[in-house]
């Protein structure tokens, strides 16, 4: 049975060797479930372009020689050993697409929450924008209570996430998770901006050019001189005064 596909494949190949089209081949799929949908979207466009003319056996074994590797490799033998007997249902391409998308693909959007849920994390981002995707992946993932604030503190900074575990009052809701979060991280990013403008200016004086800064100290010296001119006019003039 795999050499009468491949021998199929090999014909279909040799009788679009003089088209002028140029259409992208679909990468090798291994069964990575984030690449389901561009797999199939891109051997469907190919087949669309290049084999409308070809029988459904051979289109589906095009498409099954372009699943290499990992498990789907195992997913296709196991595929092409019941199609040999005659025991899968797959005949037309279309059925094969649904098969991989069934076996490999996201197959529920509470699943799919899930996933993106175990995954986010803050990063470089505020508090604010983690807080408000957060929310947005939570929404129907199922998740609630203790497992939903151990997601939502697994992903946020390290820095972060210590304090507020440090906490004298210990937080037990979601709802306070967040708050304190977005309320520290604000606190944290405004201290440090502080202390970069702090730093900015007392590294402006010190690299001040040795000219202005001799300007201002001959300015500081003649303020200086006037004020004792001063001093001394006044005590003289009091003693005068007692004379």
């Amino acid at each position: 049975m795999i050499t009468t596909l491949q021998q199929q494949v090999n014909t279909m190949l040799l009788q679009q060797q003089g088209s002028r089209v140029e259409v992208a081949r679909p990468q090798v799929f291994n069964g990575k479930m984030k690449e389901v949908s561009a797999f199939i979207n891109a051997a469907r466009i190919y087949i669309r372009m290049k084999m409308t003319d070809e029988a459904a056996t051979t289109q589906v074994a095009w498409v099954l020689s372009y699943v290499q590797g990992g498990i789907a490799e195992v997913w296709k033998d196991n595929l092409m050993d019941e199609l040999a007997k005659g025991e899968s249902e797959v005949e037309t391409v279309e059925q094969l697409f649904s098969k991989i998308r069934n076996d490999f693909g996201e197959t529920s959007e509470e699943e799919r929450k899930i996933e993106q849920l175990r995954t986010i994390e803050q990063g470089g981002r505020t508090c604010d924008e983690y807080v408000q995707e957060f929310k947005k992946v939570a929404r129907g993932s199922g998740y609630e209570g203790r497992p939903l604030i151990e997601e939502f503190k697994r992903g946020l900074n390290g820095t972060i996430r210590r304090k507020l575990a440090e906490a004298e009052e210990p937080l037990t809701t979601i709802g306070e998770w967040k708050e304190r979060a977005v309320r520290l991280d604000r606190n944290q990013r405004q201290s440090r901006a502080e202390e970069r403008m702090l730093g900015r200016n007392a590294g402006e004086e010190r690299g001040a050019p040795r000219g202005k800064r001799a300007a201002k100290g001959k300015l500081w010296r003649r303020v200086i001189w006037r004020k004792r001119r001063t001093d001394n006019l006044a005590g003289r003039s009091s003693a005068d005064r007692r004379k």
